[in-house]
């Protein structure tokens, strides 16, 4: 065995994988994990910890791996996070834990992603439950949202002995990690659900279809339901547009209904009642891993796929791995280009969309090299679908519902980071609905702080 080098993860065959909606990685066997764990150098000072968002004991974890003792590394993870076989599968590892790893000065980072995924599908495996210790403190606290950032924010403080009701507007829980990220990247009966049923296991109560501003609105779970404090971690689930001609033709879409109607109404499946429109090709228009997703759904459901992006490869925000797998798959990148216009025919349906190309300038205020047109280089590609990946924001409905919730001109809001503290007493906020669409990982961090902040104000109240 290679110290310096991974140990290699078997995934499905490109070509085979194109055809399902299984999942591409297969993940670690047991063999394979504990010889990987013994790659880690169990550093005094752990940089891999800095490095991840919800601070797991990553040396710690890895070391139970080591000896085999599984059931002690799922309790050494859960002491940090409430959804490891997400995180295991979906967190940009490469930009985080695994970006400080000493073992990677030299060689190849230890894989902590795939470790803690290993770690946390044995869990479901063996029956491993996360366990609570605190005594009910008799305090209330509503959670707005079921992603993320909400099931680690209940599962925190439900840790701490809080009665924690979580509220959803939609029919299944889960949040984004439902309506979002395909079943080929995070299986929803086999992962999600699971981790939902390790919440609900902490005693964590769930309520849905409970829109927030319509149903009930904050000011009322305070006033008239009882509730001590309330956590926001509603998401960004409003898309956004380019703002070009054509955008209103049939066959446009917004990423976000695009993945909702295959992810969450399972319109991908032969005998789903859901509609969904397949193109004979398809672009999708951006560059972060919502795109990569949304080809990637679009190549299995028989289309060809373009992605087309204004800036180089290099500037590509979407994780390296979902990368490689849509350039495995066959899916073509049409870089620095950005579409000027949606064509259509007589009917209004897409028949094609003119791009520019670009060259890159100077650096933009995020630092990154501002892609700049050049003059007389339009073209066309001949699509019957568009799909727009360009992010979201949240929706406005519980900020306009709320007195004393201050925003900002993003609409998201206003929120001390290290605590999630707003400007209403007793609400506290985090995730997509504080920062704009962000990572899962990065939404599950501002949950756990918002649940310290909770647990610091309730305490000294």
């Amino acid at each position: 065995m290679d110290m310096m080098k991974k140990i290699p993860v078997r995934e499905q065959d490109p070509k085979v994988r194109t055809t399902n909606f299984e999942e591409v990685c297969l993940g670690y066997n047991e063999e394979e994990a504990v010889l990987e764990s013994t790659r880690c150098l169990n550093c005094k000072k752990p940089l891999c910890v800095e490095g991840c968002p919800v601070s797991i004991n990553i040396p710690g974890f890895i070391a139970k791996v080591k000896e085999k003792d599984f059931k002690g590394a799922y309790d050494v993870i859960s002491l940090s996070s409430s959804l490891p076989a997400v995180c295991g599968r979906v967190c940009p590892q490469e930009r985080q834990c695994e970006s400080k790893c000493i073992r990677g000065l030299k060689g190849e980072a230890i894989s902590i992603g795939k470790l803690e995924r290993f770690v946390a599908d044995r869990a479901f495996e063996e029956g491993f439950k996360p366990t609570v210790n605190a005594a009910p403190n008799g305090k209330k606290v509503a959670v707005i949202g079921s992603g993320p950032s909400g099931l680690s924010c209940a599962g925190d403080l439900a840790k701490l002995g809080y009665d924690v009701t979580i509220f959803e507007a939609l029919h299944e829980f889960g949040g984004v990690l439902v309506y979002g990220i395909p079943e080929f990247r995070l299986p929803k009966e086999r992962v999600v659900k699971k981790e939902i049923e390790n919440v609900k296991a902490l005693g964590v109560k769930f309520e849905n279809n409970v829109i927030i501003g319509k149903t009930v609105t904050l000011d009322e779970l305070i006033e008239k339901e009882g509730f001590d404090a309330v956590f926001i971690g509603s998401g960004a689930g409003l898309p956004k547009f380019m703002g070009i001609p054509g955008e209103n033709a049939n066959g446009v879409f917004s990423a976000n209904e695009y993945l909702t109607r295959s992810n969450l109404m399972k319109a991908f499946k032969e005998d789903s009642t859901t509609p969904i429109m397949v193109g004979k090709k398809t672009a999708v228009v951006g560059g972060g891993n919502v795109a990569m997703d949304a080809a990637r759904t679009a190549l299995r459901l028989g289309s060809d796929v373009h992605i087309i992006y204004r800036r180089s490869e290099a500037e590509l925000p979407a994780r390296a791995e979902e990368v490689h797998h849509a350039k495995e798959e066959g899916i073509i990148f049409d870089m620095l280009t950005n579409p000027v216009e949606i064509l259509s025919d007589e009917n209004g349906y897409v028949n094609g969309i003119r791009c520019i190309k670009m060259e890159l300038g100077e650096p933009d205020a995020s630092g990154r090299r501002s892609p700049v047109e050049i003059p007389g280089s339009e073209f066309v590609i001949d699509v019957d679908v568009v799909i727009m990946a360009l992010g979201t924001s949240p929706n406005p409905l519980i900020s306009s519902t709320t007195k004393g919730l201050e925003t900002n001109k993003r609409k998201c809001i206003v929120a001390v980071e290290e605590t999630g503290k707003t400007t209403k007493e007793g609400v506290y906020a985090g995730g997509d609905a504080v920062t704009g669409a962000a990572t899962v990982i990065l939404a599950m961090g501002a949950g756990r702080a918002g649940a310290k902040g909770i647990h610091e104000y309730l305490s000294n109240k």
